[in-house]
């Protein structure tokens, strides 16, 4: 330390100079939103104001919703990120302006080898990709997807608490790699099955291979759309599942009424069709307000390509804009009583008042989850299975309400437990 005091005059000034160009380099662009007359938290050097998500993401969003209404800035480091929750401004750059202005996503070049997957992939590169894979997801190939949960039978049979993502992450991996890459692993029974030695066969999926061959998508292109498919599906597939369940277990009324609906639909345990499956309207509304209380898409992200003007307000080019999807889904003047499950928000009369631009569990536009059907009708197929044999149920270990975890992915700090009851 003594050696600081013997610096010469020249190496204090450089260092002096330095830490000033650090720190203006630092706050360069947190004078933005200021100038664009957009109010929001102040942000501290460097860390601009991600310190917030401490308390986590959607407490963050939540609270700057409440406090700055329909637009607010905030800075994730340096940049700058747009916050926006009018329904007429997120028509626009979802839909109206998604190929002229906004069609990319925040890129944080961190993406390694999936730089080309559909997620990622920017302008030309993703049109092309998209409309490659679009055809995957029509309702022909979905009525293809026929998972099955006969190994879960004897795991919750055990008559004790379920750890519900131990016991639908296995069902989602084991549906995402058979029905879209043929691979069975039956990744319930075999935890510890060497999922690496089938790589090579994730080239012979079902649901991808003619089309992305016939079309001529490269083979790195095939095989990051195959693990952005299959890391995508088993997350948002199981956490969906789990936190559907948990609204089930805990709103009783609701599920009997489902089960009736069941019951009807494929009486005596009947095979479960597509069609039919397809026409359970309750079964609609109660997968809708579970999303809705737990979305896939909590943000939204887009970046301008160039300065556009949306309804008055110039947004620059650079610019992130994000759409905080779990504070709108939440707004007691939309949503009344929003933390109360209700599926009835859903019901035919009352869907038709649903803004659309603020109901978005999987996002809007022409990049929104590509997704999307496939895996509400896995949603479907599994509640349905379940349902016709069981009835889900609370007990001592199930935390009531649970702690959201303050990570960017949507899931509890603590796991989910319930007990499956077999029905009389």
């Amino acid at each position: 330390m003594a050696y600081f005091f013997f610096l010469s005059a020249e190496t204090w000034t450089l260092l002096a100079a330095l830490i000033t160009l650090l720190f203006v380099y630092s706050c360069w662009t947190y004078g933005t939103f200021k100038r664009l007359g957009v109010p929001g938290p102040s942000p501290i050097p460097f860390f601009g104001t991600m310190l917030k998500y401490r308390k986590g993401f959607f407490n963050f969003d939540e609270e700057c919703y409440k406090k700055y209404g329909k637009m607010w800035g905030i800075f994730d480091g340096r940049q700058p990120v747009l916050c926006i929750t009018d329904p007429a401004m997120i028509k626009t750059i979802l839909i109206k302006e998604c190929y002229s202005f906004f069609t990319n996503r925040r890129n944080f070049r961190l993406n390694g080898p999936l730089y080309d997957a559909v997620s990622i992939a920017e302008d030309d590169q993703w049109r092309r990709i998209r409309s490659v894979l679009s055809p995957s997801f029509t309702s022909g190939r979905l009525k293809e997807v026929h998972p099955s949960l006969p190994s879960l039978w004897a795991f919750s049979d055990k008559d004790e608490p379920l750890e519900l993502k131990e016991f639908f992450g296995p069902y989602s991996m084991d549906v995402v790699t058979s029905t879209a890459f043929s691979v069975d692993i039956d990744s319930l029974n075999n935890p510890s099955d060497p999922f690496v030695t089938n790589i090579k066969k994730m080239l012979k999926f079902d649901l991808f291979s003619p089309i992305l061959l016939a079309v001529g998508l490269t083979d790195h292109e095939i095989l990051s759309q195959a693990m952005i498919f299959l890391f995508a599906g088993y997350e948002t597939t199981s956490s969906s599942l789990t936190f559907l369940s948990y609204n089930l277990a805990t709103n009783p009324r609701v599920m009997k009424k489902l089960q009736e609906e069941v019951d009807a639909t494929f009486p005596n345990k009947a095979p479960i069709q597509y069609q039919e499956l397809m026409q359970m309207e309750y079964l609609d509304c109660v997968i809708n307000e579970s999303l809705r209380l737990f979305p896939i898409a909590s943000r939204l992200e887009r970046v301008a390509k160039a300065s556009v003007e949306i309804n008055g307000f110039v947004i620059p080019k650079g610019m992130v804009v994000m759409v905080p999807t779990w504070p709108m889904h939440r707004d007691p003047e939309i949503w009344p009583e929003p933390e109360k499950f209700k599926p009835e928000r859903f019901s035919k009369e009352n869907k038709e008042t649903i803004d659309p631009y603020i109901y978005m569990p999987f996002g809007a536009g022409p990049r929104n989850c590509i997704g999307m059907r496939f895996a509400l009708v896995v949603m479907k197929l599994a509640i349905v299975e379940i349902l016709q044999r069981y009835s889900f149920s609370v007990c001592k270990e199930t935390e009531i309400p649970f702690e959201l975890d303050i990570q960017v992915f949507l899931q509890p700090k603590r796991p989910i437990k319930l007990k499956l009851v077999p029905r009389s």
